[in-house]
Formats: structure tokens, sequence, C-alpha cells
């Protein structure tokens, strides 16, 4: 008799609709034998996840207020699907820390994604973490919880997978084995243009990524390489390196995702299309591999791999990572809730976007995080609240 088919692992997305949450659920619909959509979540998007739930059919659906859940429910009623709709912060960490949960897909961006990351690593689930705002915002908060949940923590960043990829599962054997790492960064939609030029930059330009598909908030991110910055602060707290042990580089081409410098100065690099889907696949199945669906790459078309510094005047918010991680505890969560308010600023229309740089380093430089301030969930919640009050006067003077 053939043994017992292995069941299938029941997988929480949170942020559904969004360009990572789709991708998990693409990648999951190629392998229906393996997953189930246990639970899908959205802010908003009542539309984008009713027709996912139609889909889908997952047991539960997570919304932001009641009345998105009322609507949400009495659309799924009429269509005779089964899910359960629930809303709200509670909600989400309920879901996420869920017993018949095996995997959550944590894609929530910005800090609102704390909570549920952080009740998913104390329940001890496979955290697929593609926010990487839970380890900015969190800290060594998040990391503690990850320890002291037993939870398995996969990045889903493309670097962070990237860099995860070309160590050996034995975590106690990093440090004895890194002498640094580097991160590679596209330089987004404006690399290679001069500071002056970028004042009349509209959100469509902003927006415009060479390479990735992504949202609109990370993609200014991109733009301005702060999701660079606040990718060495994710490193740093994922691989226990020091701040000098982290680099960045340009790469335009985003082939090489980002290496691994060991101690004889053997470099480890992981290489693969740009597509989102090859790092949740990784998560997904780790530490066996799945068809991820992605294009391979076609060796042909690629004339040529090349690298540059990353220029601090097109990039100033790049060095703020550094800054911040010698800075008190607490102090990139200063940096990201300035940084989430000023680009909600610039996709707005009422700031430009080479304000942007200025509100989040004026933030950070006013306001010096507490003693004890980021030791829990409650102290950076108040951080994070203070530092959108500060950033918003900021934003005020800088207003188009």
């Amino acid at each position: 008799m053939s043994p017992d088919p292995k069941p299938r692992q029941r997988v929480c997305v949170l942020g559904a609709t969004g360009s990572v949450g789709m991708a998990t659920l693409d990648v999951m619909s190629r392998h229906p034998d393996r997953f189930e959509v246990f639970a899908l979540t959205a802010q908003k998007r009542v539309e984008e996840l009713f027709a996912l739930c139609v889909g889908a059919k997952p047991r539960y659906a997570v919304v932001a207020t009641a009345d998105a859940a009322a609507t949400l429910a009495r659309r799924l009623a009429e269509a005779r699907i089964a899910t359960e709709v629930m809303h709200g912060d509670q909600a989400l960490c309920e879901l996420a820390a869920h017993p018949e949960v095996d995997v959550v897909m944590a894609a929530i961006v910005g800090a609102a994604g704390l909570s549920s990351c952080l009740a998913a690593a104390k329940a001890g689930k496979r955290l697929l973490l593609a926010n990487k705002e839970a380890l900015v915002v969190g800290g060594a908060l998040f990391i503690d919880a990850v320890k002291e949940g037993g939870a398995t923590l996969l990045p889903i960043d493309s670097e962070h997978s990237a860099i995860f990829q070309c160590l050996p599962a034995d975590r106690s054997t990093w440090p004895g084995r890194i002498d640094h790492i580097v991160l590679t960064a596209s330089g987004g939609p404006f690399r290679g243009r001069t500071p002056a030029s970028l004042a009349d930059v509209t959100p469509a330009q902003a927006c415009a990524h060479p390479n990735w598909v992504m949202g609109r908030k990370i993609s200014v991110d991109s733009a301005t390489m702060m999701n660079k910055a606040l990718e060495v602060i994710e490193a740093h707290f994922l691989f226990g390196l020091a701040p000098e042990q982290i680099r960045v580089i340009i790469h335009p081409q985003s082939v090489i995702h980002s290496m691994v410098v060991c101690r004889d100065q053997s470099v480890l690099a992981q290489l693969g299309t740009p597509d989102m889907r090859v790092p949740i696949a990784h998560g997904l199945a780790w530490p066996g591999r799945i068809a991820s669906g992605t294009e391979p790459v076609d060796w042909r078309k690629i004339a040529a791999l090349t690298f540059e510094e990353a220029d601090l005047e097109i990039y100033p918010g790049l060095a703020l990572a550094w800054d911040t991680l010698r800075g008190p505890p607490g102090t990139s969560a200063v940096l990201n809730a300035a940084n989430e308010e000023a680009v909600a600023a610039f996709l707005a229309g009422t700031i430009r976007f080479d304000r942007i740089h200025s509100v989040n380093a004026r933030t950070v430089a006013a306001l010096v995080p507490p003693r004890g301030a980021a030791d829990s969930l409650e102290g950076l919640i108040a951080l994070d609240a203070e530092a959108r009050r500060r950033a918003g006067q900021f934003l005020k003077s800088f207003a188009a």
C-alpha cells in the first residue's frame, strides 16, 4: 500500500489583494495538492477580496471595518460562498495565530502588519515575511517572539530571500561564515538623474519601476531607495549582522538578488528572474522546491550584469539606515512612521517627491525614542503615533 498523502498546508494570506498576496495565491493555485487557502485579508478592497473568495473559497475573510465586513458578507451570501467574514486588527491576530493555520504569508504593507506578525510568531507558525516593517518597527521584540514561539521565519523580500538561500540551514554557523552581505538595488526609475530634476516628479513616474511590479507605496520607496534603507535594517535583525556588515550596490538588471561575502572572500549569489513568485515559492516549500510559474532567465538576452555605487545625492535616504541602526532602540520605528506619512503625502499630491527625505530626516532628528519604548507592542504603537504626529508637522511646512 502507498503511504497516506501528506495533509495540505493551510495558509493564511495577510494582505491578499496586494501584489505579494496575489502572487502567493498564484503559486498556491499551481499546487492544489499541497496548499489550501484558510483565510484571506484585505483592508479596503472589498470587491477584489470578494473575487478572491469566490475563487479560493477560504474559511475566513477579514477586512478593516464593520461596514466593509457587512458589505462583503452580503456579497458572499448572494454568491452562496460560505466564507465567514470578520473585521479589525484583532481578527487579523486571531487568524494569524489560529491553531489550524500552518503557514502565514505576512504581506500587509507598513507598520499596520506588526501586531498580526507578532501573533503568528508567538503561535509558532511558519511565517513568510514580506512585511519588512515587522522587523523595521518590531526589531528585537519581533525576533524574540519568533524564538520564544518556535516559529519558522522565512524572508520573502527578494534580497533577504537571496541571502537566506545562500546560507546553510544551521544558523549557528552564520557568524563564523559571513564577512558581510551585499544587498542589490535596481536604482529605480530615477537612476542617473540629477537631484534638481526630481522636484517635479509625479506619482505616476515614481511608481513606474523598470523591473518589478509592486504596489504604489513600495514603488515610491524604491524610487527614493528608502526601500533599500528599510532592507538594511531588516537584514540587521534577520541575520544578526552589525551595521558595517551590510552593504548596498546598484545592479540595474535585477538578476543577482543579493550576495553573501564569506570570510574567505568567496561570494555566494542567488540569481533569477525579477518575479516575486520565486521567493514566495521558496518560502512555501522550504526546505524543498516547487514550481513558481516564473519564466526562466534567458541568458541570451542579458548583454551584461553591471554594478555601481549608490549616489547619495539622488538617494539621500539610504544613509539613514546605518544612522538609524546606531541610534537607540525604536529609532527605526520612527523612520518608518515618518516615511509612511511622507510617501502618503506625496502620493496625495501635497508634497514634492524631493521633500520625502527631508521629512524623514527631520523626524528622526527631532524624536529620540525614550528608554523602553521598543520593549513592548504598546510602546512601539505609542512611538509610531508620536513619530507620525511629528512628521505631520514637517509635512505642513512642505505642503505643495
